[in-house]
């Protein structure tokens, strides 16, 4: 099953009616897509409540990939919010277990940092996160290319295999050691593909903050590009029984267009979508 979805949704204007409140989003959007990336998880763990609300407020066959919190990845410069590694990742715990209780997760997703390469530390510290997060399904993104090395990439995939990790298919610039190549290998039943755009200038760009967050992700896919993604993701489905893709190419609102044309090319349509929301007045005479 090819599950196809964005980063966060409460930036696709396409996708909304006119008349959307921003709470109303969320339901706006699973009238499209069966899956969402949380990004904001990123920035500060989400209360029970608004997971709650999120679950409750979603279609029964609709999934959330759960970015973990930045402090767990080694993103976050300075001291943690918590009084302890373990509150924060007990509080992360708390939240996941949400959405798992509503039948809403269908991962975790650890995305690593560009300065997290391959040494023996930090393949210890992917072992404290898979024993932190034991019974979760968690994804691997890697963001440094020594992961990747010819000499390495083999007992890279057998290490996420035998640990039950779902590796991170990116498809991203080519902008040397801080990005990953496209590398169609599973390690799990799941599968997760996640499509970044390859604005090659935007992804090395390393001067204001706002204006490289604004063009980071700045690139529109074209058919061939789709065409060529598609096939791969035909060939990864054979291997998994879920695969889910997210578009994360958002600096221009390209996202949602993207995602839409690749699920035209894998003729793929999703049975259990949200009621769509009119226009006011539209179709009126």
């Amino acid at each position: 099953m090819i599950i196809v979805g964005l980063t966060g949704w409460g930036d696709h204007p396409s996708l909304y009616s006119g008349v959307t409140a921003s709470k109303d989003k969320l339901f706006d959007y699973t009238g499209h897509f069966l899956t969402v990336e949380v990004d904001t998880s990123f920035y500060a763990i989400p209360s029970k409540e608004n997971v709650r609300k999120w679950c409750e407020d979603t279609p029964g066959n609709f999934r959330f990939v759960v970015k973990a919190y930045q402090g767990m990845t080694g993103h976050l410069r300075g001291d943690i919010p918590f009084e302890s590694k373990n509150d924060m990742f007990n509080a992360f715990i708390d939240c996941v277990n949400e959405f798992k209780r509503h039948g809403k997760l269908a991962m975790v997703l650890a995305q690593f940092p560009p300065w997290f390469d391959c040494q023996t530390k930090n393949v210890q510290y992917l072992l404290y996160i898979r024993q932190q997060l034991k019974g979760f399904d968690v994804a691997i993104e890697f963001r440094n290319r020594t992961w990747y090395a010819d000499n390495v990439v083999q007992q890279t995939m057998d290490f996420l295999r035998e640990h039950q990790f779902i590796h991170t298919i990116c498809d991203e610039p080519q902008a040397g050691v801080g990005s990953v190549p496209f590398y169609p290998t599973v390690t799990a039943t799941k599968a997760l593909v996640r499509i970044h755009g390859r604005n090659i200038h935007g992804w090395r760009n390393t001067g204001n903050a706002e204006n490289w967050r604004k063009v980071r992700f700045l690139y529109d896919y074209n058919r061939e590009e789709l065409q060529q993604m598609g096939q791969h993701i035909k060939h990864l489905q054979s291997e998994v029984q879920d695969l889910y893709v997210l578009f994360n190419n958002n600096s221009g609102l390209h996202a949602a267009k993207n995602a839409k044309e690749l699920q035209g090319i894998l003729a793929i349509s999703d049975v259990g979508l949200a009621p769509k929301q009119l226009n006011m007045f539209e179709g009126e005479l």
